[in-house]
């Protein structure tokens, strides 16, 4: 075989190389994006009954979705992971997002937007138990689950719950406080899991 030919073999193979090398690797890529599991880190600051909704209700519906769940609950988030969450209290005051609506009677009324002024809500005593109570009547009337059934069914669904060991140590708070399947970390232990998420939420 001439000098030539093997120019020539050599200048198809390369072009048919050329042709063949992005389909592969894009095919390679693909395959591989098909196969990764979505993750997703949440971080729970707050302890209220209205807030403790958004990172179990996301939580769980991710992980039954097949996503790999982390939330870490720091601050007043830890509330959330007490033995008892029955106490949970919705805080009214400086939500102007959350107009009241009464949970009971026709349906004119319970249409109402309640806009309380914030000089009503902090001065009136007894306003935020009043709050928890139409917040918790109207969960039960939308047959929405409470927070303890909510949180054991993010633990079934193999949500990782993480607690900030330092705010435990903070608020002098011990682990048998709170449920079990609970890991206690340092910021340090979540940032890399927050790092390698595909999704990211603080709340």
């Amino acid at each position: 075989m001439s000098t030539t030919d093997t120019a020539v073999i050599d200048e198809l193979i390369r072009k048919r190389l050329d042709e063949m090398l992005p389909q592969a690797i894009e095919a390679k890529l693909t395959e591989r994006e098909e196969n990764r599991t979505p993750s997703l880190a949440i971080i729970a600051t707050r302890g209220t009954l209205d807030w403790a909704y958004p990172p179990f209700i996301l939580g769980s519906t991710a992980a039954a979705l097949g996503w790999d769940v982390s939330i870490f609950f720091t601050f007043y988030g830890l509330n959330l992971l007490k033995k008892d969450v029955s106490d949970l209290k919705v805080s009214p005051l400086g939500n102007p997002g959350m107009p009241m609506k009464m949970p009971f009677g026709p349906d004119w009324f319970k249409g109402i937007n309640w806009n309380i002024p914030n000089i009503i809500q902090a001065g009136v005593p007894g306003f935020e138990n009043l709050a928890t109570t139409l917040m918790q009547q109207t969960i039960k009337n939308n047959g929405v689950a409470g927070i303890a059934e909510l949180r054991e069914l993010s633990q079934e669904a193999d949500v990782k719950f993480l607690a900030c060991q330092m705010t435990v140590e903070l608020f002098g708070f011990h682990h048998d406080d709170f449920i079990s399947g609970v890991d206690y970390v340092g910021a340090a232990s979540f940032l890399p899991v927050a790092q390698k998420a595909d999704v990211s939420l603080f709340m």
